[in-house]
């Protein structure tokens, strides 16, 4: 019964919303009496708050173990702890969904009743969020139905959740990955409103700042957390593989980034407000592109959930309707918002504007490598594979020149010309230690590669930009913005250790038997396989290997496992890894060969810790520019 209250008020909440939306429809020209926004209000808060109650009760039906709903049966079981129900909510397609709309409906609800009640953006704002929650609930009702029941006669057991999912990590990725995504529905519905409106004296900027601010926060939690999962649980000892479910997470990230610069400056100097309207637009649509690529079942990939052509077609068509009403309506404005300032070559803005133009051209280069396989196989039937190569060949140059602009900016100011004198000040030193730094590297390594070593000196140029901007800014206590110090100190440093890490990282395979032991490298003196043991877990048996390895004049011990889930029959490999400062040994065991020895993968990843800290940083800056007093 709690089931049929659940999907009741779903159904309730697709209702109000609509009738918001045709009660609107036949006074969208009028002049807004204070009552029909009143009830509009009312309307739109009583919807929200019947889909938070129809997600709650959602919550208790997998929590009580209720397995005559097909979807909490086919992803969860009874022997799961607590917060394994709550998170097998959201680890297939039905229930992420339903988990995306509650939290695209949080957003706006608190948005919208931020708003001073007589603000001019209000009603349209409240409009464009209706009907984009409308939207989503209507496809989660028609093609996703998370109420289904089993009949006539519910499971007597769950199938339980994929093993890999049961990760705390991994519970917590995706509800950060989708605070972030559907933030941006606050700048996408508030910039359409604004364009609709057609009043463009009035001052927009201030009202989507911080609420932007903290989408992208919660957007960089989800990406690196999930980079995080896939480092240490897939067993494959990598942390990005340029999949085209990553991509389209990194494309909404890097239109956020450009979209949060330019926001900046459009708000301090009245520039760039071109570029923050269309930016503020393609985050939310690539959002929504990110949305059907990963449940369309268009290609493959471990992220994809969905496989189901007519969801594919619904999204398809949503999506696009809601981004081409928005374009349109850019478009038709456009030559009424241009500004009358032009940017000032040299300024802040010249350089903001020029980073921006990378941002675009490194968001295009993704959705190219995503969709041109699409796009072959769709004419031809031939299957293409885009990998690494091409992201990193492209991405190599963009990160310099940004890294260029980025140094040569630290020193610009607002609407005013740097003078070639002081710019040449600037960039001499840091390129002279970039260029110091890296011949250092190569010596000491002995390694040259062309692409890695680009990000070495584009992430120095960064970092030493700054550190010597806070060296002076000691001595002649001059401001510095440490927020924006932070952030780009953990961008640079986010350069650097991805591109030391994969210059200086190393695989080997072994095989061994219990009791052998061999020499791998230098560092690897000894690598010893001790024992093997069988061990039975609460739901899953468990094959662990004891090993030894002598590095680095030490002894460090590790025991990866395999895993046979009992309720799947799911086989998991769990690496071990032992971290420091500089590099993780991280080994995983194999499958057993016929001779009775033991395949292993050890791989030593240098300076990989170094990339989640700088994610840590980018954060740190950000939320400390978010809660500072004086503007940016």
């Amino acid at each position: 019964m709690i089931g049929e209250i659940s999907h009741f008020l779903s159904l309730s909440a697709v209702l109000l919303l609509s009738l918001i939306l045709i009660f609107n429809f036949f006074f969208f020209f009028a002049k807004i009496h204070p009552n029909q926004l009143i009830l509009s209000l009312r309307l739109f808060n009583q919807a929200c708050w019947l889909v938070f109650i129809s997600f709650g009760m959602y919550v208790y039906l997998a929590i009580s173990d209720d397995f005559s709903i097909a979807y909490i049966a086919s992803h969860s079981n009874s022997q799961l702890p607590i917060f394994y129900k709550i998170a097998s909510i959201w680890s297939a397609h039905e229930g992420s969904m339903f988990l995306w709309i509650v939290f695209l409906t949080a957003w706006s609800v608190l948005f919208i009743n931020s708003l001073d009640k007589k603000h001019p953006l209000k009603k349209l704002t409240l409009l464009m969020l209706s009907l984009i929650i409308l939207g989503f609930l209507l496809f989660l009702l028609l093609t996703s139905n998370p109420f289904e029941r089993i009949l006539p006669f519910g499971a007597v057991e769950g199938a339980d959740i994929n093993p890999v999912l049961q990760d705390p990590a991994l519970a917590i990725h995706p509800p950060m990955l989708y605070l972030g995504y559907v933030g941006f529905v606050i700048a996408f519905s508030f910039i359409t409103a604004y364009l609709l409106n057609g009043d463009f004296d009035l001052q927009w900027e201030k009202e989507i700042k911080k609420w932007s601010f903290v989408a992208w926060i919660f957007l960089t939690i989800g990406i690196t957390l999930g980079s995080w999962w896939a480092y240490y649980e897939l067993g494959w000892g990598g942390y990005w593989f340029w999949d085209p479910v990553e991509n389209v997470a990194l494309m909404p990230w890097l239109a956020a980034t450009a979209f949060m610069h330019s926001l900046f400056a459009s708000s301090k100097s009245s520039v760039l407000k071109t570029w923050t309207m269309f930016l503020g637009i393609l985050i939310f649509a690539l959002s929504l592109f990110g949305a059907f690529i990963v449940r369309s079942g268009i290609i493959d990939s471990v992220h994809s959930f969905a496989n189901d052509p007519e969801r594919g077609l619904y999204l398809l068509g949503f999506s696009g309707f809601i981004t081409l009403l928005a374009l349109g309506i850019f478009a038709y404005r456009l030559p009424a918002i241009n500004s009358s300032k032009l940017v000032v070559t040299g300024s802040k803005e010249s350089f903001l504007s020029m980073n921006n133009i990378l941002m675009v051209t490194s968001i295009f280069s993704i959705f190219l490598g995503v969709t041109y396989p699409l796009i072959i196989e769709s004419i031809s039937g031939e299957k293409v594979s885009i990998g690494p190569p091409y992201y990193n060949t492209i991405f190599a140059p963009l990160i310099l020149i940004a890294a260029m602009f980025i140094m040569a900016s630290i020193d610009a100011l607002w609407q005013r010309s740097i003078t070639i004198k002081a710019l040449c000040m600037n960039i001499t030193v840091p390129i002279i230690l970039s260029l110091l730094c890296v011949y250092i590297v190569w010596k000491v390594t002995a390694i040259f590669s062309i692409l890695p070593y680009i990000g070495i000196f584009s992430g120095l140029l960064i970092l030493l930009s700054y550190f010597l901007r806070v060296i002076n800014n000691l001595f002649n206590k001059k401001f510095i913005n440490k927020g924006s110090g932070i952030a780009h100190i953990g961008l640079g440093l986010l350069f650097f250790a991805v591109s030391m890490n994969s210059i200086l990282s190393y695989e080997k395979n072994l095989n061994l038997a219990p009791g052998q032991s061999i020499s791998v490298n230098e560092s690897v003196q000894e690598f010893f396989f001790k024992d093997i043991q069988v061990l039975e877990a609460s739901n899953h048996d468990i094959i662990s290997a004891e090993v030894s390895i002598f590095q680095d004049g030490r002894t460090i011990f590790l025991n990866p496992q395999k895993r046979k889930y009992t309720v799947r029959g799911q086989i998991t490999s769990e690496s071990a890894i032992h971290a420091s400062v500089m590099k993780d040994t991280y080994l995983t065991i194999g499958d057993q060969l016929e001779n009775g020895s033991w395949t292993f993968s050890l791989k030593i990843n240098y300076f990989i810790k170094w990339i989640w800290f700088s994610a840590t940083l980018m954060v740190l800056g950000m939320l400390l520019t978010i809660f500072k007093k004086t503007a940016p």
